[in-house]
């Protein structure tokens, strides 16, 4: 028998976009788009588990979001491509925050080269970050979400609908693979009660994407290729690069009980990209 998610037409909007009792981890939290995912969700009232395979970094995007929005925060060293750390990662945030309600995967590697000249230990990489973490979290995290439920948001990307750019085949894959997992773990998950939502952003100057647009200039440049900086936005509809907070914003929404009715979908937040 399916799980009877809760009709909330009764409630108010501000209930309902409310995170407020409700323990959320991101993984890749300490910067850049999950520390802009965290922000939100603290704003909301959310407490809040910065995870992050850099655990000082983590540390001080927690104490930083307790300090601006007085919600219960910690950090969690986490490698999400290791399945020992993702299960001691979660318990501990369950532990310090008393339970687990949203789950977002944010974690992600992209580095940049021609498929031909691949190293397979750099393909492999790419799935065990993207991919492999985001299935391990996403698991280990629905099997402890309670009676309640809660939502799983998986950061999927563009790429999971085309190939903006050279040099992309591996992060390509992984996220048409993650989106795939979106649908699928809607499926499997529905009986416990949890939705499984994806946000497919476009390009947003974060650390991380800033030094592989970089990256990609370079070996464009390498190989005599013009690259007009800031191109991966050049179908933006919106007269702007987008920003982390763009996207942190429609996670708020999948993650809140705005979206109760979503499940499976995954909202593309491109200012109209992939059209």
């Amino acid at each position: 028998m399916p799980f009877p998610f809760p009709d909330v037409s009764d409630r108010t909007l501000a209930d309902l976009l409310s995170l407020r009792g409700r323990p959320a981890v991101i993984t890749g939290g300490a910067q850049g788009l999950g520390f802009a995912i965290a922000r939100r969700f603290a704003e909301a009232g959310a407490p809040v588990a910065i995870a992050d395979i850099n655990g000082t970094a983590a540390a001080s995007a927690a104490t930083r979001l307790a300090g601006e929005f007085g919600v219960a925060t910690t950090s969690i060293e986490m490698d999400v491509t290791r399945e020992e750390s993702v299960v001691a990662g979660i318990e501990a945030a369950i532990e310090a925050l008393g339970a687990l309600s949203i789950w977002v995967n944010n974690a992600g590697v992209f580095p940049s080269a021609p498929a031909d000249r691949m190293p397979i230990d750099a393909w492999d990489r790419v799935f065990e970050v993207n991919t492999r973490g985001t299935f391990i979290g996403s698991r280990e995290a629905a099997k402890r979400m309670g009676p309640d439920g809660g939502v799983i948001v998986n950061i999927v990307s563009t790429a999971g609908f085309q190939s903006p750019a050279p040099g992309l085949a591996a992060y390509v894959s992984s996220k048409h693979a993650v989106r795939g997992m979106t649908k699928a773990m809607a499926l499997d998950f529905a009986p416990l009660g949890v939705r499984v939502i994806g946000v497919a952003p476009s390009y947003v100057p974060t650390e991380g994407n800033i030094a592989m647009a970089q990256a990609m200039m370079e070996q464009a440049a390498a190989a005599g290729i013009e690259v007009p900086p800031m191109d991966v936005m050049s179908q933006s509809l919106i007269g702007r690069v987008g920003t982390p907070d763009d996207i942190a914003r429609v996670a708020l929404f999948a993650a809140s009980d705005l979206a109760t009715i979503m499940t499976g979908s995954v909202l593309l937040a491109d200012a109209g990209e992939t059209i």
